[in-house]
């Protein structure tokens, strides 16, 4: 079985800048879905968020430019968005 993986980067002029891509997936408080996924889009580094059905509330798409700031993002930004009650993020390999 062959293996395949993607990297992600930007091109900016001629330097490469690689950047670290994860799927957040959101548990949020009844009511607050549409809310929490406004707050979402107003963080930098959130590419996209959608309200989905099933055990999670919405998926969120996150770039940034290293793990740090990655999980700065969300423990600093996304938890304290009102309504979020639960997180679990899948980074992208």
């Amino acid at each position: 079985m062959k293996e395949t993986f993607q990297i992600s980067f930007i091109c900016v002029g001629l330097a490469i800048t690689f950047v670290v891509q994860a799927f957040v997936l959101i548990r949020v408080r009844a009511g607050a879905a549409s809310r929490v996924a406004e707050g979402l889009g107003k963080l930098g580094g959130c590419k996209m968020a959608c309200l989905v059905t099933g055990r999670y509330d919405i998926i969120a798409l996150l770039e940034a430019p290293d793990l740090k700031s990655l999980a700065e993002t969300v423990v600093s930004k996304i938890h304290t968005i009102e309504g979020v009650e639960r997180t679990e993020t899948a980074i992208v390999v």
